[in-house]
């Protein structure tokens, strides 16, 4: 349960103000197509967050302990001033794009490539390491992920610009750094 409950809750903060969460929000002004905008980010979520877990469970199979332990602790504290740092995200085109039925295809693909390398996944590497919980991780992280993109998709138009994102790093990184002593203090 503590995997899935970290998971949910370190994805969902460091998702706010990421560059998929302005991309999900590019998505919904262009194609107005709540249920498929979340379909393609749920579907791309899970494929890029399970191949992250796995990558990570697989990390702390062959790495030994000591070693995991400070590389954990390293990532997490790196996240954390990761966390700090905006995020912007340059759109390209003008206008509406062409109907609904291109919406779920452009959330899922545009989703899962803007997700690779990004500190979700990252987070979702160490999470997986950390805890070597798969399932746990997976559907936690995809939970934090869904948390922090679903409300943009539904109320981005309306909130738009008056939501101070230096705090809501702040706490991202609050989060990462304690995760980050924790597995320091876990590696002594």
């Amino acid at each position: 349960m503590e995997a899935f409950l970290v998971s949910t809750l370190a994805v969902a903060v460091a998702e706010i103000g990421d560059k998929t969460q302005l991309l999900t929000f590019v998505l919904a002004t262009r194609y107005r197509a709540p249920a498929h905008i979340v379909a393609g980010i749920l579907l791309a979520t899970l494929a890029n967050h399970a191949l992250a877990g796995t990558f990570g469970v697989l990390m702390a199979e062959y790495l030994p302990d000591g070693f995991l332990h400070w590389l954990l602790a390293g990532s997490f504290l790196a996240m954390a001033v990761w966390s700090l740092i905006p995020d912007s995200l340059d759109e390209t085109g003008n206008g509406q794009a062409n109907g609904r039925r291109n919406a779920f295809w452009a959330a899922l693909c545009t989703f899962f490539l803007a997700e690779m390398a990004d500190k979700t996944q990252v987070a979702t590497i160490a999470l997986g390491a950390q805890f070597q919980n798969l399932t746990a991780v997976v559907v936690g992280s995809t939970l934090g992920m869904m948390a922090a993109n679903v409300p943009v998709i539904y109320l981005g138009c309306a909130t738009g610009g008056r939501i101070d994102l230096r705090w809501v790093r702040a706490l991202a990184a609050a989060l990462f750094t304690g995760l980050g002593l924790w597995a320091a203090i876990s590696a002594l």
